[in-house]
């Protein structure tokens, strides 16, 4: 008997050999435990659907344009110097305008919404050497009859 009593306890060293000790926590490394918060979930209710009529569909038709900026206006002698005198809705006198404009290199480089007249639009533009393009169009538009 007193033979296995050693051969027992070499097992129990043995064991005791093969597990690794437990790591220490320190108080800095410790984790704060997270707070579990239920958040209520509010749900609406879709309003019942009204049946409605059946509505056309539009088609990729054109766009009607105002009546009013088709109406053939005249130019006054200022502006005819520039789009010419035949008398042309407001639409296509921008739209020269700006051709003019383009075709002169008028349009300030570093400010492109600024326009820089010369003698022919300073005239039009009321002697200011610099306009911008929305008020371009209101200093146009007092030319037009």
């Amino acid at each position: 008997m007193a033979t296995k009593k050693p051969a027992k306890k070499a097992t129990a060293k043995k064991t005791a050999a093969k597990k690794k000790p437990a790591k220490k926590v320190t108080a800095a490394k410790k984790k704060p435990a997270k707070k579990v918060v239920a958040k209520k979930k509010v749900v609406k209710k879709a309003a019942p659907k009204k049946k409605v009529a059946a509505k056309k569909k539009k088609t990729a038709a054109k766009r009607k344009p105002n009546p009013a900026f088709m109406k053939a206006m005249t130019p006054s002698p200022a502006l005819a110097a520039i789009i010419g005198s035949a008398a042309q809705p407001r639409t296509e006198i921008t739209k020269k305008i700006w051709t003019y404009i383009k075709k002169n290199k008028l349009q300030d480089s570093v400010n492109k919404r600024m326009i820089n007249a010369d003698d022919k639009l300073k005239e039009l533009f009321g002697g200011k050497k610099q306009v911008s393009m929305f008020e371009m169009t209101k200093l146009v538009n007092k030319h037009l009859s």
